[in-house]
């Protein structure tokens, strides 16, 4: 089957020294094994930290890539999006300078095309670590082209055959593409092609208010498009508390994003020079029983992910699989074919790149060393990087009702925490879900401006088994943002000096006069 590889553009030096890292030669240049202790197929995180891993410990690996090694990640996924939020940021900073008393001349605008230059620049250095060069280094037998199960024993790669003992479909996801009239006639935007552009777009509309939707709104916004949010429900990021979703749609507000919630996309269609339009989109919306336009010089699709399992002959290897869920795995990641696992976001819920890499290492021991780990076991945080953040771990306060499980809730403001105070960042808070009456931590949400660096110390704990006490019994340095964390600790110390406590306590002191 031939290859369907997406035109790296534009095509200067930084996208073709990318290719030259991470783009499989299409016919290899050796002779397959007779037979692989583990094939993987796919070369995402979850594909290369299966593969390397494998490889460390001695297996004979052959890693399958029908595009870019690094998948989403790397290539268009939270490599690129990371380096666009950084400059937004500085665009912000410079803004707002006149707050901290910095003078900025007037005028001061974002160079767009250089922006997106130093991404890809960027992008191109951290490719080395996903090339195709450092995998064939560690012994593993890199394979450019589509990847078919033959049986349950062998996967089909152009003119090889590739028999395995087992085997780990590590495949990914790609983004979901709405069926609403018009939209792909008029041409839309996903994660895998806005980071081509090397001209800022006049007008963004972007469809989906979940995490790639906000960060990249409010990016787009402070480089100065004129950004509208299109989001079917009442708000956005509404896996989130109610409270930190509304402290992020109040940010995305004041960076000059324009939000409309409760919508109903009706159509897309494009207006033509030759009608006196000047070829703009107009997307059809039905709101509150009005149906209105809003135009758009580009969309953007940002309303979930599918899993890659077309084109894989699963049902040949006995693999289960649901075109919207991805393929069907136990708590071990094994698949309904037994020498066959899965791992990242093919099959999980958790669509992140770390969460990728713990399931690999999971199909690493569980494969090959009859391991007994369970994928329900890991404690999984995440972060969605607008400004401010907003990162979490384990239960919310919602989920702890629906399944019957008492807690008690402890925040604390950053507008009464000294180091927030002083970095002009007073917008947020840390929220930890304790079980009832104990220090047991079972969740945490935060709202701060480094807020995926913060939920790490919660997130330990709770692997560790530590609880809130021992966080407040913890020195953290002064000043700094994460002493709001410690201070979590000190609310629940307090809530351990009852009345009873209080006066006996007195009465001790009293002796002691």
């Amino acid at each position: 089957m031939a290859r369907n590889i997406p035109e790296l553009l534009p095509s200067d030096s930084h996208n073709q020294r990318l290719a030259g890292n991470v783009l499989p030669p299409e016919r290899a240049d050796f002779e397959p094994a007779k037979k692989y202790n583990l094939v993987v197929l796919g070369a995402g995180t979850a594909g290369l930290v299966t593969a390397m891993g494998a490889a460390g410990l001695g297996a004979k690996v052959a890693l399958v890539e029908r595009n870019l090694m690094g998948g989403d990640c790397l290539n268009v996924g939270c490599v690129p999006s990371k380096a666009l939020i950084s400059a937004s940021r500085v665009m912000a900073h410079v803004s707002r300078a006149g707050e901290s008393g910095v003078r900025v001349p007037a005028g001061t605008k974002v160079d767009f095309p250089a922006v997106m230059e130093r991404m890809r620049r960027l992008r191109a250095d951290i490719s080395r670590n996903d090339s195709v060069s450092r995998f064939r280094e560690a012994g593993i037998d890199v394979f450019g082209g589509e990847a078919s199960f033959v049986d349950g024993g062998t996967v089909a790669v152009g003119p090889h055959l590739l028999k395995f003992s087992r085997a780990a479909i590590c495949t990914g996801a790609r983004a979901a593409i709405p069926p609403i009239p018009g939209l792909r006639e008029a041409g839309c935007l996903t994660n895998e092609t806005i980071f081509s552009l090397t001209e800022l777009p006049p007008r963004l509309v972007i469809i989906g208010g979940g995490p790639i939707g906000c960060e990249l709104a409010q990016c787009f916004a402070r480089f100065g498009s004129q950004v509208t949010i299109l989001e079917t429900g009442g708000g956005v990021l509404h896996r989130e508390d109610q409270d930190a979703a509304e402290l992020i749609q109040q940010a995305l507000v004041r960076d000059g994003v324009r939000i409309l919630t409760d919508v109903r996309l009706e159509q897309v269609r494009t207006s033509h020079a030759e009608e006196g339009g000047t070829g703009e989109k107009l997307l059809s919306i039905t709101r509150g029983g009005e149906t209105t336009e809003i135009p758009a010089d580009e969309i953007l699709v940002a309303a979930g992910r599918q899993p890659n399992v077309e084109r894989l002959n699963l049902t040949a290897a006995g693999v289960e699989f649901d075109q919207r869920s991805g393929v069907t795995v136990n708590d071990r990641l094994q698949t309904t074919s037994r020498r066959i696992f899965a791992a990242g976001d093919v099959c999980s819920r958790w669509k992140f790149t770390h969460t990728a890499d713990f399931l690999a290492r999971i199909v690493i021991g569980n494969s090959l060393f009859f391991g007994r780990s369970k994928a329900s076991r890991l404690v999984v945080p995440w972060c969605t990087y607008t400004s401010p953040e907003v990162a979490h771990v384990g239960l919310y306060e919602k989920e702890a009702r629906e399944q019957g499980i008492a807690i008690d809730t402890y925040t604390q403001q950053l507008a009464d925490v000294d180091r927030a105070i002083l970095d002009g960042e007073t917008t947020g808070f840390v929220r930890v879900h304790v079980q009832k009456g104990t220090d047991k931590i079972l969740g945490a949400t935060i709202v701060a401006g480094h807020a995926g660096d913060l939920i790490s110390e919660i997130t330990v704990a709770m692997r560790a088994g530590a609880g809130l006490k021992t966080i407040g019994s913890t020195i953290h340095p002064y000043p700094t943002q994460a002493e709001a964390i410690r201070r979590l600790g000190d609310q629940f110390n307090r809530t351990r000096l009852t009345p009873l406590v209080a006066s006996l306590m007195k009465w001790f002191l009293g002796l002691r006069r």
